[in-house]
């Protein structure tokens, strides 16, 4: 697992900080202790739309963002100087590029920009100076989920990673799929606790993390809260159901909220807030329990797998309506490093031309992939040799999004978003082939 503290250890971009202070504004760290970071944190929760944070919530976090990067912009002649007017909040952690293949990710969060003090180039200052920063630090790759789609991909970010939205309704759907609760030697399911939900959480997210390209290891904070726990804000809506294979091993979590439903009572809608199983059987159990439960006409469910196995579990395909959308987007910062940490299905070589806008990675590159599936990756000068199976030309953007294989070649050449032969493109189809299609199932 990274050493998160890395983070808090890295430099300012002096390019961005020499860009804001020519617009009169400072850019600085945040520490943990004092008023500056209440003010830090009154900010982010204005910049989302959230109420102000209590006292409790912001201890709550003092204690838990020990060793990340919390970065300020502030405007001297402001009414609040100590307050920033845009903040942006980051750190190391690893995210699965392939089977149990990881990568140390500078993870971006909390990026905010005052509406008093928009169209200033404080967003581009900000984001270009954590990709450089990241970059001079050694670090691979970067990554964010993010609440407007259009802005990261001028950034040299690319969706690597989609998800569903699941409705359910649990009257049609029926049950098709497998019933390990029952028969000789069954698994269990029991109702725990909300501190048992937050270490089984944390358990099974490192026991099954290597399986699914885009997903990270997670940290404290993450599993506190989605548990319910989190400090000055508890939910006591929040539920949890633990699966138990036969030999007494947890295997499974599901933590969920109920709703009345008073237009339909007692038809409830149960909304699952996350799901974890490592194996087919504790992966049944605990969808079947939501599916199954007693008084609940709908099940709703986000940021699942586009192959979640779930919908061939369901008798009723049309009891099933599924919302697409984007959700983790990652940018290469060291095309080598990332393309070495996949596994390739097939052997043969490319020659990648690709362009990036901050040049972090402009270049060619050349990958060659040997029979094991193993890829080696060498800067070249851009033509591709006798042999090989042709050259690609791309920007960082689409480089970031074909990485975990979200989206084939052959897509982006129909699209228009690179240039090759059709013939190049098939291979990458096959060579970028997933070992299941890239999830992530949290927000950061």
């Amino acid at each position: 697992m990274t050493d998160r503290t890395v983070a808090e250890t890295v430099p300012l971009d002096p390019r961005s900080t020499e860009a804001l202070a020519s617009r009169g504004l400072e850019y600085r760290t945040v520490a943990t202790a004092g008023e500056e970071f209440d003010l830090y944190n009154a900010t982010v929760g204005r910049g989302f739309l959230g109420e102000r944070p209590t006292p409790e919530q912001v201890q709550g976090w003092r204690e838990s963002f020990h060793g990340n990067r919390m970065v300020g912009v502030y405007d001297p002649r402001g009414a609040v100087p100590g307050a920033p007017v845009a903040t942006v909040n980051s750190w190391v952690m690893d995210v699965t590029v392939d089977a149990d293949s990881f990568l140390p990710m500078w993870s971006i969060s909390a990026v905010t920009v005052s509406s008093t003090h928009r169209r200033r180039g404080i967003a581009r200052a900000l984001l270009e100076g954590e990709l450089r920063a990241a970059a001079d630090a050694g670090l691979p790759i970067a990554g964010l989920t993010v609440s407007e789609a259009t802005l990261y991909g001028r950034y040299g970010f690319g969706i690597a990673a989609r998800t569903g939205t699941w409705t359910i309704n649990t009257r049609r759907a029926g049950w098709v799929g497998p019933r390990p609760t029952e028969g000789e030697n069954p698994g269990r399911l029991d109702h725990i606790e909300r501190e048992d939900i937050e270490r089984d959480l944390a358990a099974l997210n490192e026991a099954t993390r290597g399986s699914r390209p885009g997903e990270i290891d997670g940290w404290p904070r993450l599993w506190t809260g989605l548990a319910g726990l989190t400090p000055g804000k508890p939910d006591p809506k929040v539920r949890g159901v633990r699966y138990t294979d036969a030999e007494g091993v947890v295997r499974g979590v599901l933590v969920y909220t109920v709703k009345e439903n008073e237009a339909d009572f007692p038809a409830s809608t149960l909304d699952v807030i996350t799901a974890l199983a490592d194996g087919r059987d504790a992966y049944a159990a605990i969808w079947r329990y939501a599916v199954e439960h007693d008084l609940i006409g709908t099940v709703t469910a986000g940021l699942r797998s586009l192959d979640d196995p779930l919908r061939w579990m369901i008798a009723n395909d049309r009891a099933l309506q599924v919302t697409e959308r984007d959700h983790h987007w990652l940018r290469i910062l060291d095309v080598a490093r990332c393309l070495q940490a996949r596994h390739f299905r097939v052997p043969g070589a490319v020659t990648f031309v690709v362009t990036d806008p901050l040049g972090i990675a402009d270049g060619a590159w050349r990958l060659g992939v040997d029979a094991s599936g193993t890829g080696v990756v060498e800067k070249v000068d851009g033509g591709a040799n006798e042999g090989d199976q042709g050259r690609v030309v791309l920007g960082i953007s689409e480089l970031s999004s074909l990485l975990l294989g979200g989206v084939t070649a052959s897509t982006f050449l129909a699209a228009g978003r690179i240039e090759t032969d059709l013939e190049t493109a098939r291979w990458l189809d096959v060579a970028f082939t997933p070992i299941t299609a890239p999830v992530l199932g949290y927000w950061y």
